[in-house]
Formats: structure tokens, sequence, C-alpha cells
């Protein structure tokens, strides 16, 4: 009989027990992260697991899944945002785990710098399928998952998705595509009480640059620094530029708070812009003034300077 009732204990405990631990397991929000085996996409899925998150973090090669599920709270999944295999298997992993998923950060990202009356189909393929349609695709895929907890879409642009600059061209293209994507989809996403926000980051420390400097290396891009260039002045410059060493330029947890600001606060921005210094700051702003300026002049209901601050006072409230 003793037996009996000590056995009748241990099962309640361990009952309370379960039950306890997945009610835990289940309070906690589950975030995936792309491209988290380096730079801006790992910083994110760190702070993010700092934060009391569950992370499950992308990456295509084994021994980054390896690395990245050694973390406490954090699992390491293969997704190639390029292949939709792996997305469809990351939704179906992701399902079964039971926590649900709150948030998607659309990090995974390549840089292709080159002419674009020289750049190759393939190349300029490349760039725009890692860039552009694996956010959509990966979004497309975990969309269901995220319209259930009313949750958050961050996709990483870059300042470069704000204003163009010659041998940039392919990504640039990338990144105003990314720009366009995210506003439109903030827009459908609202009904569903799902937030879309995107990450504008500078030049920081980041893997996507040192892939870049290997693909030019490699002579992987089919025209970067070819004899019979008609930019092969530019295009050495460029080099030159990439290959110098970089370790003192800022480590990205600026981004990642403002990955963090779009997925915790109650009114996330639509746009979060993040540069390590001011002088990047004025650049980008003071280029996208002169856009407007230029937006305004010599067309039918050009506005003069009064009726331009009275606009730019409008938008300054209705953003606060």
């Amino acid at each position: 009989m003793k037996k009996k009732l000590v056995s009748l204990i241990v099962l309640l405990v361990m009952s309370f027990t379960i039950e306890a631990y997945d009610k835990t397991q289940a309070s906690v929000k589950a975030v995936l992260v792309t491209g988290a085996s380096s730079g801006i996409g790992k910083r994110t899925a760190e702070v993010l697991v700092e934060k009391g998150y569950f992370v499950y973090a992308g990456a295509r090669k084994q021994k980054d899944i390896d690395a990245l599920s050694a973390h406490k709270n954090m699992q390491g999944v293969r997704l190639d945002v390029t292949v939709q295999e792996d997305i469809d298997a990351a939704v179906d992993y992701i399902s079964q785990q039971g926590r649900g998923l709150y948030a998607v950060v659309n990090n995974a990202g390549v840089t292709v710098f080159a002419p674009l009356i020289e750049v190759s189909e393939d190349d300029m393929q490349f760039q725009m399928d890692v860039n552009l349609f694996g956010p959509y695709r990966v979004t497309k895929a975990f969309a269901p998952l995220i319209m259930q907890s009313k949750g958050r879409i961050v996709n990483i642009s870059s300042i470069a998705g704000t204003f163009a600059g010659a041998m940039l061209g392919p990504y640039n293209m990338s990144k105003f595509a990314i720009e366009g994507y995210s506003e439109a989809l903030a827009q459908e996403m609202k009904k569903f009480g799902v937030t879309v926000s995107m990450i504008e980051p500078g030049n920081y420390n980041s893997k996507v640059i040192k892939n870049m400097k290997r693909r030019m290396k490699q002579g992987v891009q089919q025209n970067d620094t070819s004899a019979d260039s008609l930019y092969e002045q530019e295009m050495q410059q460029l080099f030159r530029f990439f290959t110098e060493d970089r370790s003192n330029h800022k480590d990205p947890i600026e981004v990642a708070q403002a990955v963090m600001d779009a997925i915790e606060s109650e009114k996330p921005k639509l746009r979060y812009m993040v540069v390590p210094n001011e002088a990047e700051a004025r650049l980008a702003i003071t280029k996208a003034i002169e856009d407007v300026i230029q937006m305004n002049q010599r067309q039918p209901y050009e506005y003069d300077r009064k009726q331009l601050i009275e606009l730019l006072d409008l938008a300054l409230e209705k953003v606060q």
C-alpha cells in the first residue's frame, strides 16, 4: 500500500512538472532568424536569447547549425532561402515544436558589386534570388504562423536601399526592392494584426562584405575586375577598398537592438535607419531630402518653401 502511495505521488509530481514545463515553453515567444551564422544575424539571435526568446537560427552549413544549436534556447535550422525544400522543411519542423512563431527576421543576404551594363545575368539573378526572393519565400511560407500569433515580420534592408551608387547597382536594386516589398506587405498584413518593419543598417562589421570579397577574389562575379571592362579602374579601386582591414568597424549590436524594438515595441516603426556614425546619418538624410526636392521641382503642383515646411511639420506630427 505504501509503495503504491509513493508511486502515485511520484506520478502526480511528474505530471505537474511536465505541465508546468509545457506552459513555460508555450509562454516563451519564438523567433526565426535567417542567415544567423555570423554578422548581423548572429548578433540578433544572441540578443534575442538574452532577452528571453527562443530562437530558430537559420544557416546553410552543418557546422554552423551545430554551433548555433550549442547555445541555450537556440536551435540551428537548415535554411537556404533560395531552396524551397529547405523552407518547407523548416516550416514543418517549427510547427511541430509547439512553440508557435512570433517573429521572422529576414536577414540572409549577399552582395554583388559590378557595373550594370556589364554584370552577368547569373550574378544579377543570384543577387535577387537571395536578397529579394529569399525574404519573399520565407515570409510567404511562415505567414500562417505569424498571423496566428499576431506577430512581427522584420526585413533587413540597408541604407543602400534608400540611395544608390556606382558599381553598387545590383545590391541597390535588391534593397530598393525590399523597401517596396516591405511597405506593401505592411499594409496587407495590418488587417491580421501583424506589423512589418525594415532595418536599414549602414556600414557595420558584417559577413556580407567578407563573402563579397571572397567572390571577387575567386572571380565568381564574371566581370568584377576584368581587364577588358569599361570600369576596370573603378572596380580595382572598389576591390582595394573592400579588401582592406575592416576589423575596426563597429559591431552590429545597434542593428540587433533596432530589431528588438521592431519586435517588442507596441508601435514599431516601418523604417529603422541604423548607422555607425553621424557622417552616414547625414549622408542618408541629406539624400532623402534632395530626392523630395527633385520630386517637387518643375511639376504642375510645385510647393514653395513655406508649404514644404508645413508638410514637414504635418509629417513629424503624424509619425511621433
